[in-house]
């Protein structure tokens, strides 16, 4: 019965040989077994490798060795090889778009911003991307039956009621509370999930008698080790002799901008570490936004040193010259709503009326 249900080529090979095949993983196994002596010379090494291997073939002479030129065997080749892609150099100053001669993008290795990295993914991060970024895009997430469009957007001006007279023919007014308008919201999809994008965390040198070097000094270094970012110093925009103010001279705050790994990192240490740990403490206040998607708090001298990089180094810092800092965490969402779910997903508590 298993003939019948062999197909015709099986039969015809198994009805006339017409080579020998022998198995050579069994003759290695056999010789394997057979053999009782340790592997200390080439022949009992050979029996684990394959008799084609490279291991087994034979070195080359010294002649051989003490002949081999390969400048010389470069210049007698008769067609030269194509050149490397390797070799390529980026331009030193970028000429326009229009140059024949046009620099790689900064995620090319042979580019001059390329950055290596990142070595490793916060935890932060993963979290977002495996459970924040889905429950958002589910919260947020307005559908519309295929063939439909959203319906037309509302009166972004302010108009007029009309009571007066002088009311006729007058132009629309703008919002209340602000020049220029908000942003649009766009309908939620999986291309525009809110995000984080970057954290500034600067230190404002408040009082005249504080613009001792030494304040700087101390508040840069304390950035430098929170963040994991060198600090920059803001000068002076403009010159006020009442706040003995000078432009480009006087320093006045100190910040750091965290992207990417150390934005996550700051944040996970802020939500986990020090927040926990500020007696009575509210949150973050519902009305920080600034209507476009970027949040900001303070942290005091005292949650400062709460942090494990100035903590474990308490006394290396004066108490007194401890600073506070702000935080403003930019996001890609359009509408502090969307900014603030995306920052109480994280970790961050917040309290009191929320303005949108």
């Amino acid at each position: 019965m298993a003939a019948s249900y062999a197909s015709p080529r099986l039969i015809s090979l198994s009805q006339k040989p017409t080579q020998k095949f022998v198995c050579l993983r069994c003759q290695w196994s056999t010789k394997r077994k057979a053999s009782t002596s340790t592997y200390n010379t080439k022949t009992d090494l050979s029996e684990d490798v394959v008799p084609d291997s490279s291991l087994l073939a034979p070195q080359p002479g010294q002649d051989i060795v003490t002949s081999w030129d390969p400048i010389q065997r470069s210049r007698n080749r008769k067609r030269q090889l194509p050149p490397s892609r390797y070799k390529f150099r980026p331009p030193r100053y970028y000429r326009g778009p229009l140059h024949p001669h046009q620099p790689p993008p900064p995620s090319s290795p042979n580019s001059r911003l390329f950055v290596p990295g990142p070595f490793s993914l916060p935890r932060l991060q993963q979290t977002y991307t495996s459970t924040l970024a889905p429950d958002l895009l589910s919260l947020l997430y307005t559908h519309h039956p295929p063939g439909t469009l959203p319906g037309p957007a509302g009166q972004r001006l302010r108009g007029w009621d009309n009571t007066s007279p002088y009311h006729k023919n007058r132009p629309l007014r703008g919002p209340r509370g602000r020049p220029t308008l908000p942003l649009m919201k766009r309908p939620m999809t999986f291309r525009n999930i809110p995000r984080l994008e970057k954290i500034v965390v600067h230190h404002v040198i408040r009082s005249p008698d504080d613009r001792d070097s030494s304040y700087l000094h101390v508040a840069g270094m304390i950035l430098q080790a929170v963040t994991n970012v060198r600090a920059t110093v803001c000068k002076a925009r403009h010159s006020i002799a009442n706040f003995k103010m000078t432009k480009d001279k006087t320093a006045m705050a100190v910040k750091a901008e965290l992207k990417g790994e150390d934005m996550y990192c700051f944040l996970s240490k802020v939500v986990d570490v020090v927040m926990p740990r500020i007696k009575e403490y509210r949150g973050v206040s519902g009305g920080s936004g600034d209507g476009s998607g970027n949040l900001a708090f303070g942290l005091q001298p005292s949650a400062v040193g709460m942090f494990p990089e100035v903590e474990v180094n308490y006394d290396m810092y004066p108490p007194k010259m401890i600073p506070s800092i702000d935080v403003m965490v930019c996001t890609t969402a359009t509408n502090d709503r969307d900014a603030r779910l995306l920052l109480s997903s994280m970790g961050i508590p917040f309290h009191g009326k929320h303005v949108n």
